[in-house]
């Protein structure tokens, strides 16, 4: 099984020369079996690319084959959708994958009926030539997906969004879509501090669990230590938060991505050197990556 990062910035692209060497495009990863199965994990900017090369490497006259994997509906991670060209080619099968919409109730299908809107795009899904279908998810339900088994977990964002384990012939990743380390709302000794401190610790081992021995973790590192306070509650986490993660779990390598949309090339490096110098001598056998577009990977 092998992946490769398409996009790796969170919340809006953000193209040009302050960060071309990690790229602008927010987040996509295609992931490929070793029996040529294609599972995309969410369909940000990067997914343009992703279609792009697709088709460049399809033979001529067929079709494209994919299962695509939404974490959540923010517009960074679904943005790319309409412009998905196998969309538009007769003989491709394409299956969206995503969890439900809580305030709505809504299926997965809502997320292109909503963006497939004339007011938004002028092409509706009636005139795509493709076959599209979808699957709405329970977190907690396992799948099939060619030769691939993908199970789910709730991760804590606003919005309902999945984590995904892909596992397929021995090997495994886990990828968080936007996820925020949990906090108690409650002061200690406060009504409520105990009960939220039970929930947390349940839902955080369901999180341990889907993430145990995995060889690649895929983490949301948006933030730095000291711009998290003033963002704590908008769903995304921090370096030190996954590398904590990713030691507690056991992962094999954790990767970081979801790049902070304002902070230059340079600037990303040195951040991500500051977290790992704060956890020098305690990495062992964690190898630590930091994502960027192009960025292909393995695993033996």
């Amino acid at each position: 099984m092998k992946f490769r990062f398409w996009g790796v910035r969170g919340s809006i692209p953000s193209p040009g020369p302050r960060t071309v060497r990690h790229g602008g495009n927010t987040t996509c990863i295609e992931v490929r079996t070793g029996g040529g199965t294609l599972i995309v994990l969410d369909a940000g900017t990067g997914l343009y690319p992703l279609a792009q090369d697709l088709m460049a490497r399809r033979t001529a006259g067929t079709g494209i084959d994919a299962d695509i994997f939404i974490s959540h509906s923010h517009w960074d991670h679904i943005h790319g959708l309409p412009f998905f060209i196998p969309l538009f080619v007769k003989g491709s099968r394409v299956c969206l994958h995503g969890p439900r919409d809580a305030a709505s109730g809504s299926g997965i299908e809502r997320v292109m009926a909503v963006q497939l809107q004339n007011s938004y795009f002028p092409v509706s899904e009636e005139r795509m030539a493709a076959s599209i279908s979808y699957r709405t998810l329970e977190a907690g339900e396992q799948h099939t997906v060619g030769d691939a088994v993908v199970d789910s977990v709730v991760m804590n964002h606003p919005v309902a969004n999945l984590g995904y384990r892909i596992a397929c012939g021995g090997k495994s990743l886990f990828f968080t879509g936007d996820h925020e380390p949990f906090s108690n709302p409650h002061a200690p000794g406060a009504p409520g501090h105990a009960a939220a401190q039970q929930e947390i610790a349940r839902r955080q081992a369901e999180i341990d669990r889907a993430m145990q021995g995995v060889d690649a973790l895929i983490v949301d590192c948006s933030y730095t230590l000291e711009e998290y306070p003033a963002k704590q509650g908008w769903g995304h986490g921090t370096f030190d938060a996954a590398l904590e993660m990713a030691l507690r779990v056991g992962a094999r390598t954790l990767y970081c991505t979801h790049h902070e949309p304002t902070r230059a090339d340079d600037e990303l490096e040195a951040v991500f050197a500051q977290a790992l110098a704060r956890f020098a001598g305690r990495l062992e056998h964690l190898a630590v990556v930091l994502a960027y577009e192009g960025l292909e990977v393995e695993l033996s």
